[in-house]
């Protein structure tokens, strides 16, 4: 899908950033970017629930949180709606908020935040580099 990409022909910020970090850059700036960010959070239970307005969602956030194969927990989030739909694409509905804002109720080190999962520039953050993304926000404004 290409709906990921602007009438100009560029990346979303968001997106642009990620691919840096994916691709080894420890860049500071890729990191500031992706964390003021916003990013789509799917609404757990969407699948059953097509369609569906924004009034519906509750008032709090709750985290989808996926089990993997290994036991290895992990939270989704994806920089495009065509993003989420390569990797859930039974999922409706979601929540956008700032990257950065997820940090502040982190319930564990164990969880595993996902960034495009099944994407080639996705990127695993461990739950002690979610908290250090609210680090990188209020260090930029």
């Amino acid at each position: 899908m290409t709906d990921d990409i602007s009438p100009d022909g560029a990346q979303p910020p968001a997106q642009r950033a990620l691919h840096e970090i994916a691709n080894g850059s420890e860049n500071v700036v890729a990191l500031s970017t992706l964390a003021v960010s916003d990013v789509l959070l799917p609404v757990p239970g969407s699948e059953e629930q097509p369609g569906g307005g924004e009034a519906e969602l509750p008032p709090e956030i709750q985290l989808p949180v996926y089990e993997q194969n290994d036991g290895r927990q992990l939270v989704p989030v994806f920089t495009s709606e065509s993003r989420m739909a390569e990797a859930l694409p039974t999922t409706r509905r979601y929540r956008l908020v700032q990257l950065a804002a997820l940090s502040g109720a982190w319930p564990s080190d164990d969880l595993i935040l996902s960034i495009d999962t099944g994407n080639a520039d996705a990127l695993s953050i461990s739950g002690q580099g979610v908290r250090a993304l609210a680090g990188l926000v209020g260090g930029s404004n």
